[in-house]
């Protein structure tokens, strides 16, 4: 089995990638939603987040951490290790799969780049991504601006970078030639 990472920056496709891949039949993790789950159904990480933050509700908590770095730690601190054992038994119980793709923005900041064999990152120019969060999330310029600069740029460490500056079609084509060319 070959263990892909997916990850960019918000905005820059990511989404698009894994439902690309979803339809040409690969198991696809969306670690976004997973940390929902977790937010949600597990009592530990409940009631942890609750302790530190008095709410674990996610709209409540993204103003929070985008607006205080610290607190932005002591949430991943809270999530990340749940996080690393739902990937390692993703792949335990997928090790008879030609591929796993597990997808999050934030790959290398939470140390889970060691756990895959090729790091795809998808990039978009920043007025691009500007735009495309400013319409996704129905939010003004600076507050969209305020989440893109929470994140790094790690393009240079990944293995594989497609650009995705164009359109759908564009971008389809790009996946697909880099299905052909890993399997």
């Amino acid at each position: 089995m070959i263990k892909i990472g997916l990850t960019g920056n918000i905005a820059s496709g990511k989404s698009e990638v894994e439902n690309i891949l979803l339809k040409k039949g690969f198991i696809v993790v969306d670690l976004d939603k997973v940390s929902h789950q977790l937010l949600k159904n597990n009592t530990v990480v409940q009631s942890e987040v609750l302790k530190e933050f008095k709410t674990s509700d996610r709209n409540e908590l993204a103003k929070i951490v985008f607006s205080d770095l610290d607190k932005k730690k002591k949430l991943e601190n809270i999530i990340y290790p749940k996080l690393k054992e739902y990937i390692i038994n993703t792949f335990e119980i997928n090790k008879d799969k030609k591929a796993v793709i597990i997808s999050g923005a934030l790959i290398y900041e939470a140390g889970f780049d060691g756990l895959f064999d090729k790091i795809i990152y998808i990039d978009a120019k920043k007025e691009i991504r500007l735009k495309r969060l400013m319409k996704r999330n129905k939010t003004d310029e600076k507050t969209a601006l305020k989440r893109m600069n929470c994140q790094n740029d790690n393009k240079l460490k990944a293995d594989i970078i497609i650009e995705n500056n164009s359109d759908f079609e564009n971008l389809n084509n790009k996946v697909n030639a880099l299905i052909a060319s890993f399997f």
